[in-house]
């Protein structure tokens, strides 16, 4: 598989920071952009799936953001299939199951399967190896997925929550696989809460953790920075500026909302 080197150079040395966002409406199956929601393409080719979306790096074989919603309503019966699978829309090919196997990395979602439950559609496509990234097991099956279902607990009490998922990589990175999958040594998600006009920022490393959740708050400006993306510019400027800058504690948050008449 032919890697795209310029994408590198176009870096010039700087950190990479890849973005994974989720794009869609609620309940509909119809793909939107989210009202312009949706992040900037830095360096990888769109895709749209009916319930997400995403950004592919070839370079890197996974993608710099990917962007989806979940919401009160979104989620049903569906359960967890395991049908990792290449995704037939990278055309230039994405990852392979091969290229995880023995790699000692778990196969990482970053649009989750437990958002997806809505129906089998949404379920298979959260499997397509685009949407996942190797991640360290202690990481993926621990502080990692507190924090999908906290964001998917907090999605009950406040409905629609816009959400940029994605990997960090930077220079000095390793690979796993044929096809040099790219090793991430951090993560972040980006949250957005419309009814209530918050933002919440996690940057995570690729790692076991016991520390709370809160322990990784960033500010959403901290996230664009370092991605060179523009997370959910549909906004105005002036509400992009107010909520990306504010670092509020998630927990004490969550809690002034309860209250909130959403």
């Amino acid at each position: 598989m032919t890697k795209l080197v310029h994408i590198w150079k176009q870096m010039h040395g700087i950190s990479f920071i890849l973005l994974a966002t989720l794009s869609l409406v609620p309940v509909l199956a119809t793909p939107v952009l989210a009202q312009g929601l949706e992040p900037t393409v830095y360096a990888g080719v769109r895709v749209q799936h009916q319930y997400f979306s995403l950004s592919y790096v070839e370079f890197f074989e996974q993608p710099e953001w990917t962007f989806h919603l979940v919401c009160k309503d979104c989620f049903g019966t569906v359960k967890r299939i395991n049908d990792f699978r290449a995704d037939p829309l990278v055309l230039s090919q994405s990852a392979q199951l091969e290229d995880y196997q023995l790699s000692g990395y778990d196969r990482g979602h970053l649009v989750p399967a437990g958002d997806m439950t809505r129906n089998s559609t949404a379920m298979s496509e959260s499997f397509f190896m685009s949407n996942m990234s190797p991640q360290a097991a202690s990481f993926n099956r621990g502080i990692w997925k507190k924090l999908e279902e906290q964001i998917r607990d907090w999605s009950l009490d406040l409905d629609t929550i816009y959400i940029v998922t994605g990997p960090i990589i930077e220079s000095g990175f390793t690979t796993i696989g044929q096809n040099n999958v790219a090793i991430p040594q951090h993560y972040f998600k980006a949250l957005y809460f419309p009814k209530i006009s918050r933002m919440l920022g996690f940057l995570l490393p690729n790692e076991g953790s016991n520390q709370p959740l809160d322990t990784f708050q960033v500010t959403i400006d901290e996230i664009e920075q370092r991605s060179h993306l523009d997370l959910f510019p549909a906004l105005a400027d002036q509400i992009e500026n107010e909520l990306e800058s504010v670092l509020q504690p998630s927990i004490e948050w969550l809690a002034s909302t309860r209250d909130v008449d959403i």
